[in-house]
């Protein structure tokens, strides 16, 4: 089974009440029900974290590699255009991932088009609001499928 970790960077956890205009109506809780609907469909584990901490979100992506996930999907949020940090931790691990934004980073202010962690990614999926999410975890699964790795324990 495919064990893909989902990563929610500062301030999504005010979805649904954060901007609404920019970032929809749907709560975290909604859009990660989604996605554990999605991933038993395609028999994944998956897994999801939020936090407002950069150092937090570093120590999870390290603890990845222990918790042996073979993927990650992260909204880095704030801390894609700052955190060199972040981009370190997944250098060090080595896991695969894709970046997703909510909103359309390119269409916005010009400090947000810039990101520590896009030429790391396997893709990057903007703009597409909570679909993003969904259309992350579909690239992940056939990502996954095609480049099966034999585990090593």
């Amino acid at each position: 089974m495919t064990n893909i970790l989902v990563i929610h960077g500062p301030n999504l956890n005010m979805l649904g009440k954060r901007e609404p205009e920019i970032y929809g109506t749907d709560t975290l809780a909604a859009i990660n029900q989604n996605l554990n609907q999605m991933a038993q469909q395609n028999s994944v584990n998956l897994q999801t974290f939020q936090s407002n901490n950069e150092g937090e979100i570093v120590s999870r992506i390290q603890q990845a590699g222990s918790d042996q996930i073979d993927f990650i999907i992260i909204n880095p949020a704030a801390y894609t255009h700052t955190s060199v940090a972040i981009r370190d931790a997944f250098l060090a691990t080595r896991i695969e991932f894709i970046e997703v934004h909510l909103s359309n980073v390119y269409a916005r202010e010009e400090f947000r088009m810039f990101s520590y962690l896009s030429d790391l990614a396997v893709g990057v999926i903007s703009g597409f609001g909570k679909s993003s999410y969904l259309l992350a975890l579909e690239a992940a699964v056939i990502h996954c499928k095609q480049s099966v790795k034999p585990r090593t324990e």
